[in-house]
């Protein structure tokens, strides 16, 4: 699925990272994807943007749309035809605000999206989010965070500038689609990556809670990124085959 390059501003960008023993992710991976670890851990995390003035490039901003946009990814990695080694992300779901988005994706562009509702308060530092869909009783993310300036100790990452490193080279997302063994490409291409740490007050996920999938003891919340007000292009990767 090929698309023309496709720019605009990530208004906002909150990266929702947990750590998860490997073998639980691994059962939720496709086989062609091994999980990348950190400290002998799995990173998986939910995505949450705001994207503006989306539009094919070289059309002006004023034809571009705006949307509300989740993804839940997991960090992997593969090797491509030639035996190297690659990196980026799975993603087993996307949901977005946008009716356009919602046809377009799987379709026109690359990556199934769900439509659902967003409802979000950004003021003074103070970030909530709530994210609900019709194939779910309760919220699918549910999240409260605070802009601040220290990157949590407790984190499986050593510092602030490490956890930034790792998530710039996951650009590459591959997504599902229902019933089929081909996953959609997408590249995500940042001018000016910049990312500050958020203190997490409240976080849940319909996914990421799901006993059934993650056990309890198998993952734990590890850290929060934000990033604000940043020029962005998007560019179709060639498709993958899971069979």
């Amino acid at each position: 699925m090929n698309i023309p390059a496709i720019n605009g501003i990530i208004r906002r960008r909150i990266l929702l990272n947990y750590r998860v023993t490997p073998d639980v992710i691994r059962a939720v991976l496709p086989s062609k994807f091994r999980p990348k670890l950190v400290g002998g851990y799995s990173i998986a995390g939910i995505c949450l943007i705001r994207l503006e003035q989306i539009r094919p490039r070289g059309l002006p901003r004023f034809l571009g749309i705006s949307s509300e946009n989740s993804a839940h990814r997991i960090a992997v990695e593969w090797d491509d035809d030639d035996g190297n080694a690659c990196e980026g992300v799975f993603v087993p779901r996307r949901d977005t605000d946008s009716r356009l988005n919602s046809f377009a994706g799987g379709r026109i562009f690359p990556g199934v999206h769900h439509l659902s509702s967003f409802l979000v308060s950004d003021h003074d530092g103070l970030i909530s989010l709530q994210v609900t869909t019709d194939d779910h009783d309760k919220a699918l993310v549910d999240l409260e965070v605070r802009e601040t300036s220290a990157f949590p100790e407790t984190s499986i990452f050593a510092s602030l500038s490490e956890a930034s490193e790792f998530f710039e080279a996951g650009c590459i997302g591959y997504s599902s689609r229902p019933d089929s063994c081909k996953l959609d490409g997408l590249l995500l291409q940042v001018s000016d990556w910049q990312v500050s740490p958020l203190a997490v007050s409240r976080a849940r996920s319909a996914y990421f809670d799901d006993d059934s999938i993650f056990p309890s003891e198998s993952i734990e919340l590890d850290h929060a990124l934000l990033m604000r007000d940043i020029s962005h292009e998007w560019h179709s990767e060639p498709e993958m085959t899971t069979a």
